[in-house]
């Protein structure tokens, strides 16, 4: 299976996750909620997509804890953008205005273009 990155928007009480592949292709779209079953069910999710998943969130504090803590706990890496760089990135992308799942499509697009 190809690389795919998961960009995750982080909110107190739901988190946005966009998935893409290396050809920035969506492969997921989800809100979940910031509970400990249904995180777990998408990183299960995200791992059934692909093999070699580079996981980025847009907060690294508050709200983002459990989610941290779930993919530390499965020995998933994870990356960190600022919000402020996602802010900025979102004046290059094309679409709706702001959105969650837009945010998250950045947060995910972001490390792949770098790293692809």
């Amino acid at each position: 299976m190809d690389h795919i990155w998961a960009g995750i928007d982080i909110g107190k009480e739901h988190h946005h996750c966009v998935v893409i592949n290396s050809d920035g292709k969506r492969l997921l779209s989800r809100r979940i909620a910031n509970d400990e079953t249904e995180l777990l069910a998408l990183v299960a999710d995200v791992c059934a997509l692909g093999n070699d998943v580079t996981w980025t969130v847009d907060v690294v504090d508050g709200g983002a804890a459990l989610m941290l803590a779930i993919l530390l706990g499965h020995d998933q890496g994870v990356l960190s953008l600022s919000g402020r760089a996602v802010h900025r990135a979102a004046a290059g992308y094309r679409g709706e205005g702001k959105s969650d799942a837009r945010d998250a499509a950045i947060i995910a697009d972001l490390p792949a273009a770098r790293i692809a």
